[in-house]
């Protein structure tokens, strides 16, 4: 681990493992070699990992994993790497990867922040995706959400030109705070223009929880921005 990793001491996620079923360890166990991604101080080498050359897209907390595999199937020209801290949906993500035969999608089972700045070479990403992160509702705990200043550059360090930062949430103050940051980064054009967020883009698929949500009048803010 670097020294930036090591002095990074506020988590934009709180580590409630929960219980693995049978089929999401048994998925760990026999899947990961094939799908799995370990964390390394080295940058990735996509072609390697992949056995090809295609456009890489990232996502930042894949939950369960379900809309993410259905984005691997619906874009079959692009790579996918999904980074998720929980292994119950590391499981459950393993198993769909398995069970759709897919050889697009690779996972890792670690904190993101460090697989950016450990293997992500600069100007190799053409989309990073971030749906759904814990909004930290309580003032005291804003300081933990993941989009703030020095995360952003990051993100725009590593993304091609013209690539994309894709984030969506259902907590408006979260938004809010979300634009609030997107609007003093350098170098990102808001795609929304002249509004502030996006209707749903076809490429990501509609959750479980975001369906429950809409039936409750929850709104949905989808904000996307590309690197110039």
């Amino acid at each position: 681990m670097n020294e930036k990793s090591h002095k990074r001491s506020i988590k934009s996620y709180v580590l409630r493992q929960g219980r693995l079923t049978k089929g999401q360890k048994n998925a760990i166990e026999e899947l990961w070699p094939e799908y799995g991604v370990e964390l390394q101080q080295q940058k990735l080498d996509s072609q390697q990992c992949f056995g090809r050359i295609a456009p890489l897209v990232i996502e930042i907390g894949f939950g369960m994993g379900t809309s993410l595999v259905q984005q691997a199937l619906a874009e079959p020209n692009k790579n996918f790497i999904g980074i998720e801290v929980h292994r119950p949906g590391v499981g459950s993500c393993l198993q769909e990867i398995s069970s759709q035969g897919l050889d697009n999608l690779k996972v890792m089972n670690c904190d993101a922040i460090q697989v950016f700045e450990q293997m992500i070479a600069n100007n190799s990403v053409s989309r990073v995706q971030l749906y759904f992160p814990d909004p930290w509702h309580k003032k005291k705990h804003h300081k933990r959400r993941i989009v703030k200043e020095n995360f952003v550059s990051m993100i725009y360090a590593k993304l091609t030109t013209a690539g994309i930062f894709h984030m969506a949430t259902d907590w408006q103050p979260y938004a809010e705070s979300m634009l609030e940051v997107m609007q003093m980064a350098k170098g990102f054009k808001n795609m929304a223009f002249p509004d502030n967020y996006m209707p749903r883009p076809d490429f990501r698929p509609i959750t479980k929880f975001e369906l429950r949500g809409q039936k409750l009048g929850h709104g949905v803010w989808d904000l996307m921005y590309e690197k110039q």
